[in-house]
């Protein structure tokens, strides 16, 4: 049995996916589910719902990447399929901040760990990169991060 209450609604999507018969959903939860098992198998470990946004932050970065990709060479049929992989796997990430959040735990947390230049980044990004997990893009933070230290 799953630790992770996310892990959890993920194979209850599967299963829902799977009784409607919609194969494009059920391809890519299963993706979903096997990566999940495959760390498990290989670290030895249960995933809980940190580690569980983790892997789906991942997954969705790849798939963007993928996306640029596809769009780039032409191929919008590739890059509409690795779309409707983002939206699936978006749909079991927390609401996204929104800039003025964003900000605001930018700031919070360079004055939580009172940097004051671009040596002390890892520090403020430590505090940060757990509050903003799947929430947020984390090269777009760096990017704000930056901005205000540099």
């Amino acid at each position: 049995m799953p630790a992770s209450e996310l892990q959890t609604r993920i194979n209850d999507a599967l299963k829902t996916a799977m009784r409607a018969r919609e194969k494009a959903r059920v391809a890519v939860l299963r993706l979903v589910t096997a990566e999940f098992k495959r760390i498990e198998v290989d670290e030895r470990i249960e995933l809980d719902d940190a580690r569980v946004l983790a892997v789906l932050d991942k997954m969705v970065k790849q798939r963007r990447d993928s996306e640029k990709q596809y769009l780039d060479a032409g191929r919008q049929e590739l890059a509409d399929q690795e779309r409707f992989e983002i939206d699936t796997i978006q749909e079991f990430l927390p609401q996204p901040l929104s800039d003025a959040e964003l900000d605001q735990l930018v700031a919070d947390a360079i004055s939580q760990s009172g940097a004051e230049s671009m040596k002390d980044m890892g520090k403020v990004m430590g505090i940060l990169k757990p509050q903003v997990q799947g929430r947020a893009d984390m090269a777009d933070v760096s990017k704000r991060l930056k901005a205000r230290l540099g």
